[in-house]
């Protein structure tokens, strides 16, 4: 028997939708890309349902696009990945982010490349401990897709001033020569250097513990 690949069921008032192909690590084929849609929009007709959740089966929330799928195959040509992210993954996205009630991503395990943006497109992740979160585009020549290149920007400014700073550094170094970049790097270190998070960074290290930075 075939197995489903999405899989849903409904606690109380809260929808959970599982991604189920755990042999394959919940990686993303046309079927499963839309299963999932169709169940987001069940969920979203449904008045009853107030959140959702998405997990993955197994040991992986998703491991993104599953390069075997028939249209990731190159037939001589290339395959026109472009055509699968404007088919399948920009309704997904939107789906995700427009829905009517909360969106949670249950993450058991890894997330990697549209698997980690379909998480991070949720209003919520919930990590166990054995959660990654890996953007491996470049290992293969593309770039983020399923709203990644919108939504890692945002989140990173979120999560301290020092990686939204690292953000700014990297984008205007891209424009500068080397003098300037190290001028550029400089000044930046300089303020940062005097900030808490630098402080608390650094007493996190000597005593062998994650840091605690401000919340922005």
């Amino acid at each position: 028997m075939a197995e489903t690949s999405i899989l849903t069921t409904t606690q109380g008032a809260v929808r959970h939708i599982t991604l189920n192909r755990p042999t394959a690590l919940n990686s993303f084929t046309a079927d499963m890309r839309g299963a999932l849609l169709q169940a987001l929009n069940d969920a979203a007709a449904d008045t009853a349902v107030r959140a959702v959740v998405i997990t993955g089966a197994g040991r992986a929330f998703c491991a993104g696009q599953d390069l075997a799928d028939p249209a990731m195959v190159d037939t001589g040509n290339g395959p026109d990945v472009g055509a699968v992210i404007d088919r399948f993954y920009r309704p997904l996205a939107l789906r995700v982010r427009s829905m009517p009630v909360p969106v949670l991503a249950a993450v058991n395990g890894v997330a990697a490349g549209a698997g980690a943006n379909l998480a991070l497109c949720c209003d919520l992740v919930l990590a166990a401990r054995s959660a990654s979160f890996i953007q491996a585009f470049s290992r293969i020549g593309l770039v983020p897709d399923c709203g990644g290149s919108w939504l890692l920007p945002r989140l990173v400014a979120m999560l301290s001033r020092a990686l939204a700073e690292t953000r700014r550094v990297l984008d205007e170094a891209s424009t500068l020569d080397l003098p300037d970049a190290l001028a550029l790097e400089a000044s930046a270190q300089r303020e940062l250097g005097r900030g808490a998070d630098f402080r608390e960074g650094v007493a996190a290290f000597f005593a062998k513990r994650p840091p605690q930075f401000q919340d922005r």
